[in-house]
């Protein structure tokens, strides 16, 4: 299992629509059969930064199957608004203790 971790910055003041935008959109995610968790996490001392976490059977799952998908779009479609500068991903696999995202 991988993770994608996605670095999102957002103008501070749209904080509470940015957030019921994610969590419309959580199901797409949480629908797609590769994705395996999913967390939105604001960064405490970064107003306006957030980090999308998302479990997924392999990074092909994220990068092909989901990004080539009507999920994706509508992930986009709803979140994309917020968006000041484009995401930034990354993917990690653990290689010491348990990590999850519920």
């Amino acid at each position: 299992m991988v993770f994608e971790i996605a670095r999102i910055t957002i103008d501070p003041a749209r904080a509470a629509d940015f957030e019921a935008a994610v969590a419309q959109a959580e199901p797409f995610f949480r629908a797609d059969k590769g994705c395996t968790g999913f967390a939105l996490q604001r960064v405490v001392e970064e107003p306006g930064i957030y980090h999308l976490l998302v479990g997924w059977v392999s990074v092909e799952a994220h990068n092909v199957d989901f990004r080539g998908s009507d999920n994706f779009t509508q992930w986009r479609t709803l979140a994309g608004p917020f968006f000041v500068a484009p995401p930034v991903v990354i993917h990690t696999e653990t290689v010491i203790g348990e990590a999850g995202v519920k």
